[in-house]
Formats: structure tokens, sequence, C-alpha cells
């Protein structure tokens, strides 16, 4: 039998366009502070700032989520969807709520300021401590379509 392994779900967290305005903004004040040591000083300044800038962008801007017809793969975390419960998505005040006073410190948490919805999904495993992951996505409803669509379809590959 043939395994599929396409995509029910692939998505990379980004920052917002704003945020480039900001490294561009670092960049610049770097370069006005040295500037009084000459324009090769400030144009110097203006590349490490930027540079500095960027790189904390980047790293901010580069966790991706996809869900396999077996997995949920968040960043480097690799979840086999057999020990996960149902997903719920989340918007608004009940996001903020399981972010902040809700939320359990052994909880798997993938968090991005800059996105407000998000998904809650529960840990099945009993050998886990974890008791669910939440992950911001600014896709929740797809999200979760495709953890419940990919589950059953792996729990109907394990009965056959």
């Amino acid at each position: 039998m043939a395994v599929d392994n396409a995509l029910a779900h692939d998505e990379r967290l980004t920052v917002p366009r704003a945020w480039w305005v900001i490294v561009f903004g670092f960049g610049l004040a770097m370069a006005l502070v040295f500037l009084p040591y000459g324009a090769a000083a400030a144009l110097v300044a203006f590349a490490a700032g930027g540079g500095l800038a960027t790189s904390f962008t980047v790293s901010q801007g580069s966790m991706r989520i996809r869900v396999t017809p077996e997995l949920l793969v968040v960043g480097d975390a690799r979840l086999p969807l057999g020990t996960l419960g149902e997903p719920h998505p989340l918007a608004g005040e009940e996001a903020r709520a399981w972010r902040t006073y809700k939320a359990d410190t052994r909880a798997f948490l993938v968090m991005r300021s800059y996105i407000s919805t998000a998904v809650r999904v529960d840990v099945l495993d009993p050998d886990d401590p974890t008791p669910y992951l939440y992950i911001s996505t600014r896709e929740p409803e797809q999200l979760a379509a495709a953890i419940r669509g990919s589950a059953r379809s792996a729990k109907a590959g394990e009965e056959k």
C-alpha cells in the first residue's frame, strides 16, 4: 500500500510587515548614534544594527506548522496524531484566556504575540505530562480541520 505523504496543512508563521519598518528604524538609529564618528562608521553601524534586528525578526518568523497523514509538525516537534485529542480553534478573548490565566505551565505553547488566533489540542498520551498544545496560527479553522481529517485517516488506516 502506498503511503500518502501529502500535507493536509502547511503554514509558516511570519512577522507582520510593520516589523520590517522597525528593523530599518533600528539600523537607522544605530547609524545616527555613530554619525559623529564619520559616514563610514555610520554605515557600518547601520549594517550591524540592521543585521542584528533582521536576525531577531527572521528567528521570530521561522516557525512552520504542518499536518501530514500521521504527524502534527510544529517547528522541531513531531507529534503523532494518534496521541492528540480534538482540536479547538480559539479566537479573541478565548485565545487570550488560554495564553494567560487558563494556561498550564506543563503545556506545549507555540505563541506569537502578533497572532491573536490559535488552536488548542488536548494530549491523550497517558505517558506524556503535557496536558495540551497551544499553537498560534492565522488559520485556526483550517488547522483544526486538517488535524481532525488526518487523525481520522490515520485511525482508519490502523483499523485495516
